[in-house]
């Protein structure tokens, strides 16, 4: 338990830097034009593919790792 409650913090602090790139990485849909009510073609749906799908599929677990990290946290603490 003593080891756990040493490493888990380092861990955390990885998680949340590969969270934080992984969402830096993703492409956004809507260009700061497209905020405002123009440029409406260039921001529609699209289906991600290759990398992208990849990339935010890793995103997704690495915040459920996070999260799951951060209850074991609470609970031992």
């Amino acid at each position: 338990m003593v080891f756990l409650r040493s490493i888990l913090p380092l861990v955390q602090i990885i998680l949340s830097g590969l969270i934080i790139a992984a969402i830096l990485l993703q492409r956004t849909g809507a260009s700061l034009g497209g905020a405002f009510g123009a440029d409406n073609f260039s921001s529609g749906f699209h289906t991600r593919r290759g990398l992208e799908k990849t990339l935010f599929w890793a995103t997704i677990i690495l915040a459920i790792l996070f999260a799951l990290s951060a209850l074991v946290n609470l609970f031992i603490s």
